[in-house]
């Protein structure tokens, strides 16, 4: 069996369970079957695939087929151009939480700062600022132990040990120091919104990443309440915000002694992110 007819079988079923990047998906799996790229691939369909490569890519499928997502099937997801480790105890970086980094480091890009992120993940947020913000230190917490592993294992690959540290905390500790700049992208959906989720999102995807409780408003009042005390005068803190949640989230900022400095919106012209100044 060549390239050009795995793709196509693999495409087939893909189709057939609903996925609408079926022939993508199919390309890209195959890429990893044969750890060559997708030009590669597509310049050579005439490539024929031994039979331990065909179980191998069949073992891909199945995996797609059940909805896992690609990024978990492969380990590793595209964020700020650079591609990232990423397990089922870490969400997927999302293009709407680019937007948030981009304007951190408009702002902040050649000042030394220090940088706080709650509820690191697999640390894509803190490490692209920092690989952009040479002077800068931070510190990234999450409560899951294994998400903090993958963002350590993310700043060795990207050389950013000496300037982060990782914790398993909760936004709850005590720190002993205050930041320049804290961006976090906290759970916010809704718990009873959690089963309208895509297949491949509830049934993958970290839970506690996900749920913001009943009002999905439950971490993002924490990390602003306990910004207000960990944050330098004038100290901003960068976050992002569920659909339709910017009236509720103002609110609480105001009422917390915040400024809201900048608003901004994601490709569909929602607002879901903010940034406002300690006062």
């Amino acid at each position: 069996m060549n390239y050009l007819e795995i793709i196509k079988i693999g495409s087939n079923l893909l189709k057939k369970n609903q996925i609408k990047s079926h022939i993508l998906d199919s390309e890209i799996l195959l890429s990893k079957t044969i750890n060559k790229s997708r030009e590669e691939i597509l310049t050579n369909l005439g490539q024929k695939l031994n039979d331990e490569k065909i179980l191998k890519f069949n073992d891909y499928l199945f995996r797609r087929l059940k909805n896992e997502p690609i990024a978990y099937i492969l380990k590793e997801k595209e964020f700020w151009s650079k591609k990232f480790i990423i397990n089922k105890h870490t969400l997927i970086p999302r293009p709407e939480t680019e937007l948030l980094v981009d304007k951190c480091i408009k702002i902040y890009k050649n000042r030394e700062i220090s940088v706080l992120d709650i509820g690191t993940g697999s640390g894509c947020i803190i490490i692209s600022l920092l690989h952009s913000m040479k002077q800068s230190k931070g510190v990234g917490i999450d409560i899951s132990k294994k998400a903090i592993l993958i963002a350590k294992k993310n700043a060795k690959k990207f050389d950013l040990l000496n300037r982060i540290k990782f914790f398993n905390k909760s936004v709850d500790s005590l720190f002993n120091k205050k930041f320049d700049l804290i961006v976090s992208n906290p759970p916010y959906i809704e718990t009873k919104n959690l089963k309208n989720l895509s297949e491949d999102i509830k049934k993958y995807e970290p839970i506690m990443a996900l749920d913001g409780g009943n009002d999905g408003l439950d971490l993002i009042k924490k990390v602003i309440y306990k910004s207000k005390y960990i944050l330098k005068i004038q100290g901003m803190l960068a976050l992002e915000i569920g659909n339709e949640q910017f009236k509720k989230v103002s609110k609480i900022l105001f009422d917390n002694n915040f400024r809201i400095k900048h608003v901004i919106k994601d490709y569909k012209n929602n607002i879901r992110c903010i940034l406002a100044i300690n006062k």
